[in-house]
C-alpha cells in the first residue's frame, strides 16, 4: 500500500480511529477524561454520531478508509495522526511525548503489518515525537516543531531517517505557551492547504518560520485570535483548497473562502472541541494524489 509525504494533495487513503473504538464506553470516558485534560466529559452516544458523519467526508471523496480497531490505548487514540508520519518511503512510527499515549504507535505498527504498509522506521526513547508536530511544506521539506511533545533527540532521529533521502528537516522552535500539560503542536499554528497556501496563527509563530513560509511563496490565511482556542487554525486539506474545519469558526471560514477555498464544516463538539483535536488530528492520511 502506498504512502506519501504531502499534507494538501487529494486524499486517496487514510487511517481513522472511530469514536466507538477510541472511547469504547461511557465508563472508559468517565475514568480518563480528566487525566487526559479534556475540557469536559465526552458524550459517548453523541460522539459516535459525530464521528460517523466525519468519516463520510473521506468516503465521499472516494478515499480508501482504514479503521483502527479498539486496542489497549487511551481516549486520545482517536487523534490518530499523532502516532505516525507519512512519507514516500513508508510510515515513521512516533514515540509519543504524552505518557498516556505511549501505546498508540504499536497499534499502528500492528495495523501496518496486517495491511501491507511499509514502515520506514521507529523513533525510539529517549527521543519523542508526535505527528501533530510535523507537516510537509513541499515534497522536499518537513517542518518539525520542537515542543514538549517532540524533543531534540526525536528530531535528530527523524533527520537520520529523512536527510539521507534528500529531505530537509526544518526545525521550528515553539514557545512554552500553556505548558507541558497542554496540547500545543506545530499544527496548532499551521495547516497547509495547497502548495502555496496555509492557514496560520501568527501570534505564536516564530518570526523566522513565518518569514521562511513567505520566502517559499506561501499565502498565509490568518486565524483570528478569538477562534484559536476553537481550532480555527486546525484545517484539514481533503484536496488542494478543499478544506474541512470544525463548526464554530465563522471568521476563519470566511477568510478561507475569500482565497478560493471550498470549506466544509463538521459537527465536532464531542470528538474535537472537548479533546482539543481538530480534523488534522483525527486523521492519518496515507496517500495523497498531487
Amino acid at each position: 500500500m502506498k504512502t506519501c509525504h504531502s499534507d494538501y494533495g487529494l486524499i486517496k487513503s487514510v487511517i481513522l480511529k472511530p469514536a466507538e473504538s477510541a472511547f469504547e464506553s461511557a465508563e472508559k470516558i468517565a475514568a480518563e477524561w480528566k487525566e487526559l485534560n479534556y475540557l469536559s466529559a465526552v458524550d459517548f452516544t453523541k460522539s459516535k454520531t459525530e464521528y460517523s458523519e466525519f468519516q463520510k467526508y473521506f468516503e465521499n471523496l472516494g478515499a480508501e478508509v482504514h479503521l483502527l480497531p479498539a486496542s489497549k490505548t487511551s481516549m486520545d487514540s482517536i487523534y490518530c495522526r499523532d502516532a505516525a508520519l507519512g512519507t514516500d518511503f513508508g510510515l515513521i512510527l512516533c514515540n509519543m511525548g504524552k505518557a498516556a499515549r505511549k501505546s498508540e504507535p504499536k497499534s499502528i505498527e500492528v495495523f501496518c503489518q496486517g495491511n501491507g504498509i511499509k514502515v520506514l522506521g521507529k523513533v525510539e526513547a529517549p527521543g519523542t515525537c508526535e505527528g501533530g508536530d510535523m507537516c510537509w511544506l513541499d515534497e522536499k521539506t518537513l517542518a518539525v516543531g520542537h515542543t514538549y511533545r517532540t524533543n531534540l533527540e526525536g528530531i535528530r532521529q527523524l533527520r537520520n531517517f529523512l536527510e539521507p533521502r534528500g529531505i530537509e528537516v526544518l526545525q521550528v522552535e515553539l514557545p512554552h505557551y500553556k505548558g507541558p500539560s497542554d496540547v500545543f503542536h506545530l499544527m496548532s499554528i499551521i495547516s497547509p492547504l495547497d502548495k502555496d497556501l496555509a492557514m496560520v496563527y501568527s501570534p505564536l509563530m516564530p518570526i523566522y518560520f513565518r518569514e521562511e513560509l513567505m520566502k517559499r511563496g506561501f499565502t498565509l490565511v490568518e486565524c483570528p485570535e478569538e477562534e484559536f482556542d476553537s481550532m480555527g487554525c486546525n484545517v484539514l486539506a481533503l484536496a488542494p483548497r478543499k478544506c474541512l474545519i470544525v463548526k464554530g469558526n465563522p471568521i476563519s471560514v470566511a477568510r478561507l473562502k475569500a482565497v478560493g477555498c471550498e470549506v466544509i464544516e463538521y459537527e465536532g463538539q464531542e470528538i474535537s472541541q472537548k479533546g482539543c483535536g481538530g480534523p488534522t488530528c483525527l486523521s492519518r492520511p496515507l496517500y495523497r494524489m498531487i
